[in-house]
């Protein structure tokens, strides 16, 4: 009885002892999890120091311009600045327009800076307006503008509903259908109009070119000098046919001054009709043709084509 009284006691003391030492584990201090902010990692700037009557927060889609009018006054003083920023982008969503100068009914300057909306985006963002300054005139400390928020939306969602002819933007109506059968017809009454306006000009060059050389002269006598040969006497007698023909008499040597005044194109070929009238008088009245003997058919194909310059 009493070894197990003593083996009661023996496991109590075990027990007070582990609970001792697990009240001390507890009682020690846990470490502190309290958060600890993070370091700014852009320092502050000076505060903002106008007066400024904002646009309203809310409600702006791509093109919608937006207003800040800012009170030319600092400390109760008026605000003199040195130079207007310019009209330029001012990052992803803005343009800030020309700014101009009004001053109220109480006599008041404010500054008007319009900004428009350039930018669409899928889903409602927000926006801000950066800050800027303006510096004064005379120097000191300049009018600082602060940063305002904004929320941009996009004109309509991208997709509004996910169902049937809901799911995709779609054009207001369809493209016309342009009738083409008109112009196709235009355009062949116009293709055959000009065809045959080409095959009537074409005509009358052929006809003109067969006519000048059924009627002139000097055509008709080319045409019959390429039946016979150069030296036949048909072919100089031919010529001498085209040459009073052309002066509307009978030609002589003596009497070429007729000609010439009578076909003045003739004069560049002068000399060479000189030459033929001379040696035809040797051939049918002299001592017959020289040892050269002009070539009547090339004189006929030259004067041919000064008759022809002359009729154009």
């Amino acid at each position: 009885m009493r070894r197990a009284t003593c083996r009661r006691c023996a496991i109590a003391c075990v027990v007070v002892a582990f609970a001792v030492w697990a009240a001390s584990s507890c009682a020690q201090e846990l470490p502190d999890m309290t958060p600890v902010p993070e370091a700014d990692s852009k320092p502050a700037g000076p505060p903002p120091n106008a007066i400024v009557e904002q646009p309203r927060p809310f409600g702006y889609v791509i093109g919608d311009i937006l207003t800040q009018r800012i009170l030319l006054q600092l400390d109760g003083h008026e605000f003199e600045p040195a130079a207007l920023p310019r009209a330029e982008r001012v990052g992803v969503w803005l343009e800030r327009r020309k700014l101009k100068i009004e001053s109220s009914d109480d006599g008041r300057r404010w500054l008007v800076a319009n900004y428009q909306v350039i930018n669409a985006p899928q889903m409602l963002t927000l926006v801000s307006v950066p800050a800027w300054e303006l510096r004064p005139k005379t120097g000191g400390t300049p009018l600082r503008i602060g940063e305002w928020p904004i929320s941009v939306s996009a004109l309509t969602p991208h997709s509004p509903f996910g169902k049937g002819g809901l799911a995709e933007l779609r054009p207001d109506h369809p493209a016309p259908i342009i009738e083409t059968e008109p112009m196709r017809r235009r355009i062949a009454i116009c293709t055959g109009a000009l065809a045959i306006t080409l095959t009537f000009w074409l005509a009358w060059f052929l006809w003109r070119e067969w006519r000048a050389a059924s009627t002139r002269p000097f055509a008709r006598a080319l045409r019959e000098m390429r039946r016979l040969e150069e030296s036949a006497p048909h072919a100089w007698h031919a010529l001498h046919r085209a040459f009073d023909a052309t002066a509307g008499q009978a030609v002589q040597a003596a009497t070429l001054s007729d000609l010439f005044r009578q076909a003045p194109h003739l004069l560049p070929l002068r000399g060479k009709i000189e030459q033929f009238f001379v040696q035809s008088g040797e051939r049918f009245f002299g001592a017959g043709l020289p040892a050269q003997p002009l070539s009547v058919r090339k004189l006929c194909s030259e004067l041919r084509r000064l008759e022809k310059r002359h009729e154009r």
